[in-house]
């Protein structure tokens, strides 16, 4: 790793980012506003942030939904490129092929400042660690955004993201797509009017990371394609040389751009449970891991929330449970990937699971009077319950269903003035996403339980956690909110 990298960029934009505050400040009396009128966007204008990988994904399915897409946003430049097309890049071709007219920037801030009121909303499909910078500066714009999962790298940005959507007012949505889907609200509405009896614990679970996670050191040095903005790329992180072991893919397992399986797939799979019970923030949480790094986050690992009483839990409150990770692997050098030495990932035991396959499922909410079995993307739910079930009143449905289960469909009926606000906004999602990096923090610090302080955004006694919940950026992007 070099730390010596000169730390500026060549298009600083912090003078952007304090003269969009002001502007807007000045003019709307921080009320921030779009840049036409909510409820007459019959087709949004759209500009994509992050145009590969799960960009693509973003921009055609905001396309689909309704949206004009005017403007893309990527540090790879897939134009330049005259050789063949690294295989996890082909998306990039893909949507230029599919927007050829639009607009094209390497460099996020220019293009809000540039496009200004050209564009009305916003997907955000970067790596992690920019997910913060690139929402933040387009809500400070008035643009309504949608962001990929999880929120954001840190604890501290989504409590910003959160408090940035209840003052700009614009439409939010969080990228875990399958909290459109109506198997899921309905699962939700079962819980919250008792099926299984007031909730004392949650298991969910994953076989990720399946990229390369628990390396000691960088991988060696390469020269920077010439397609590539790597100075872009690394943004606000601190420097790292370039190595294709690094992106376009294998970002996920660092510390200092992604948050490895959890943050990954946390804002999936334990959305339903989370959602179903809105617990507020977490009193503790204890990790154990297998793996990690100071470089990189564990091979596989277990996570234990502790949550205090409220409306549709038992009197003492209940225990989330993550499991994540091939138990047998480890990271293999040579071929930079992780290598499994069997099938087996972690998962709850028996005496939680009575018989189902955790191959099924990725979820059980386990309550006083049964369980609810739940797959986020499977409609093949299963209820376990006793006698005490008996004289039970199915509810009827109370959460919105979304226009095709489609979270971009729900985004821009939200934005058009159809429906009040995308399932997922990000004041649904900011705390949502603050509990599942508290679990990301705990990995860095195992077995050792965490106790959180949620209004002063601490952990209790432990001062140097704040490096971890407030990260410093690199000189050139530092941002007020």
């Amino acid at each position: 790793m070099n730390s010596k990298k000169p730390e500026g960029e060549k298009l600083s934009r912090r003078s952007f980012t304090k003269r969009t505050s002001a502007a807007a400040a000045t003019a709307f009396g921080f009320q921030f506003i779009p840049s036409h009128a909510w409820g007459q966007l019959t087709k949004p204008a759209l500009a994509g942030i992050g145009a590969g990988g799960k960009g693509r994904a973003d921009t055609f399915g905001s396309d689909k939904a309704g949206f004009n897409v005017v403007a893309l946003c990527d540090v790879v430049d897939i134009k330049k490129n005259t050789g063949a097309v690294p295989r996890r890049m082909k998306g990039l071709v893909d949507v230029h092929k599919k927007f050829p007219k639009t607009e094209f920037f390497s460099d996020y801030r220019e293009m809000i400042e540039k496009m200004g009121d050209k564009i009305d909303a916003v997907t955000v499909s970067t790596p992690d660690h920019h997910h913060f910078h690139a929402s933040a500066q387009a809500m400070k714009a008035g643009k309504h955004v949608y962001c990929q999962k999880p929120l954001t790298h840190g604890i501290w940005e989504a409590r910003m993201l959160a408090k940035l959507a209840k003052e700009t007012g614009v439409k939010t949505q969080l990228g875990n797509q399958a909290h459109a889907n109506s198997h899921m609200r309905r699962c939700i509405e079962l819980i919250r009017a008792g099926a299984i009896g007031k909730v004392t614990e949650i298991h969910s679970w994953t076989n990720r990371p399946v990229w390369p996670q628990g390396f000691t050191k960088p991988p060696e040095k390469a020269e920077v394609p010439f397609w590539i903005d790597w100075e872009q790329w690394i943004g606000p992180a601190q420097w790292v040389d370039y190595s294709p072991n690094i992106a376009p893919f294998a970002w996920r397992g660092w510390w200092e751009f992604g948050t490895g399986a959890l943050g990954d797939m946390a804002c999936h799979i334990m959305d339903m449970g989370y959602w179903a019970l809105m617990p507020g923030a977490p009193k503790s949480v204890y990790a154990e891991q297998n793996g990690a790094t100071k470089l990189s986050p564990p091979i596989n690992s277990k996570i234990t929330w502790d949550f205090g009483p409220s409306k549709h839990t038992s009197k003492k409150g209940f225990k989330y449970f993550w499991y994540d990770g091939y138990v047998d692997a480890h990271f293999d050098r040579n071929s930079w990937s992780l290598v499994k030495g069997s099938p087996d990932y972690n998962h709850p035991d028996q005496d939680v699971l009575e018989g189902m396959s955790f191959k099924d499922f990725g979820s059980v909410i386990v309550g006083e009077e049964g369980k609810l079995f739940f797959h986020r993307s499977r409609k093949n739910w299963v209820l376990k319950t006793s006698h005490e079930i008996d004289g039970f009143e199915w509810p009827e449905p109370s959460i919105p269903r979304a226009p095709g289960e489609d979270n971009y469909q729900e985004w821009i009926d939200a934005i058009n003035g159809k429906v009040e606000k995308g399932e997922s906004n990000f004041e649904h999602s900011g705390p949502f996403t603050e509990t599942v990096l508290l679990g990301v923090l705990a990995q860095r610090f195992p077995k050792q339980k965490l106790q959180w302080n949620a209004k002063k955004m601490e952990i209790n006694g432990r001062p140097e956690f704040k490096q971890f919940i407030q990260r410093k950026y690199r000189k050139g992007w530092e941002i007020e909110v």
